[in-house]
């Protein structure tokens, strides 16, 4: 899905990334580096409604999944979109140092486990290397 221009001009960068995360400020953060980076962007607030936006048919090339919300936290809604079937890059953001935290959240079927906030470096070090320039 990823598409072959560096910038958001005339649309033809499709790639696009889900922000799921509680904290409002953390979502501001993540969304204005993605923004930079000239990618679409779109936010959930718990597990759940990162469910059901692909549910309702929504799919994402990259996700940035916090691991503790209320409603449905990181492993659980990793696991369901697992089940379902979803192929994105699904990054697990936490503010957890301990090894064996990050072991179990990888294990619900994360591909990366790293710290947040994310910086433009760490998301930059996501995209198909077309975007990453």
């Amino acid at each position: 899905m990823a598409g072959g221009e560096e910038k958001n001009n005339g649309g033809k960068n499709s790639f696009s990334v889900l922000v799921v995360d509680d904290d409002a400020v953390i979502r501001m953060v993540h969304r204005m580096l993605i923004t930079g980076l000239g990618l679409k962007v779109q936010e959930a607030k718990n597990g759940k409604e990162a469910i059901d936006l692909h549910i309702n048919g929504a799919s994402f090339d990259l996700i940035l999944m916090d691991m503790e919300m209320p409603i449905m936290n990181g492993p659980a809604a990793t696991r369901e979109l697992r089940a379902m079937s979803v192929k994105s890059i699904i990054v697990g953001v936490t503010s957890h140092t301990s090894e064996s935290i990050h072991k179990d959240f990888m294990e619900a079927g994360l591909n990366h486990c790293v710290a947040k906030p994310m910086t433009i470096a760490e998301i930059a070090s996501f995209l198909p290397k077309s975007n990453n320039n």
